[in-house]
């Protein structure tokens, strides 16, 4: 009796990890770029094999069993950018050395925001965590010098030499400026997005980086994160988001809600565009100045 029990916790068992396994697999596929490329591939796959074996075609039958670890190979470059984000979490550890250090750090952003957002001076910071940068982005000029509000406003300056393009920083250095991030591929966001903003969007899209955008045209302060870009935020806003996402100690989560998280889909193309925490639709009207 107690052996048939047993039998039957270690197939209810199975049946709950697998059950589990295939549902957190699914929304983690569900909503990315390759996912329609999965679906169709998935249909195409179950078609042949439904049809192979109803009408018992064994030579069919013999391709698919032998060819299968090619398949998987398949979804795993289908889905590289996203396993690579996944895989990137699962080692993850805090990019500053203390919880201090890290505020101190997003202080620097925070106040650089403030300034340059007065002045309407352009300026798009990336903060790198635990992708490199370099890997996905045309690394510009290196300048491995001290974060600082000063230096941070000094490379963005009108005049300067290398105010154009992106500024990566790590830790509490700046690694590169002048650097050419991938610009998003969405065809549904509104015009009124500059080409910041898109470059925001798509290096955030391709690694688990924060953005932060000031505006040139408006000086409105935008943040992105994770391909979802949110606009007109105030500087509380700012150092309240960056805080959540780069202080270790707020983004301490039980084992159920970092599962939760890293399967959650991304963002419906309509949801890319937030200002104030509202959803602003991407053909609505908004700001209709380049930035």
């Amino acid at each position: 009796m107690w052996y048939v029990v047993k039998e039957y916790w270690r197939a209810a068992l199975e049946v709950f990890i697998l059950t589990v396994a295939i549902y957190y697999a699914l929304r983690f596929v569900r909503g990315t770029r390759g996912w329609p490329i999965f679906f169709g591939f998935v249909v195409a796959l179950l078609t042949v094999a439904l049809v192979t074996t109803a009408l018992n075609l064994t030579v069919l039958l013999w391709i698919l069993k032998t060819f299968s670890a090619v398949f998987v190979i398949a979804v795993l470059v289908i889905f590289q950018p996203e396993l690579r984000s996944m895989l990137a979490k699962l080692g993850n550890l805090p990019v500053f050395g203390t919880v201090d250090k890290q505020r101190e750090n997003i202080e620097v952003i925070v106040e650089t925001a403030e300034r340059l957002s007065e002045v309407r001076i352009g300026a798009l910071i990336a903060i790198e965590q635990s992708i490199q940068l370099a890997d996905v982005v045309e690394p510009g000029i290196v300048v491995d010098c001290e974060a600082t509000p000063e230096m941070l406003e000094t490379i963005f300056f009108p005049n300067n030499a290398i105010h154009d393009g992106g500024v990566i920083i790590k830790g509490n250095r700046i690694t590169h400026a002048a650097c050419i991030f991938p610009l998003t591929q969405r065809q549904d966001l509104h015009a009124s997005l500059g080409t910041r903003h898109r470059a925001a969007i798509g290096l955030t899209e391709e690694t688990d980086a924060v953005v932060v955008v000031v505006s040139e045209e408006t000086g409105a302060i935008s943040y992105a994160y994770k391909g979802q870009l949110v606009r007109g935020v105030t500087v509380e806003e700012l150092r309240a988001f960056l805080s959540s996402v780069l202080v270790p100690q707020t983004r301490a989560r039980s084992w159920l809600e970092w599962l939760r998280a890293l399967s959650a889909r991304p963002a419906r193309p309509e949801q890319a565009v937030v200002t104030k925490g509202q959803v602003v639709p991407a053909n609505s009207q908004g700001d209709q100045k380049p930035g």
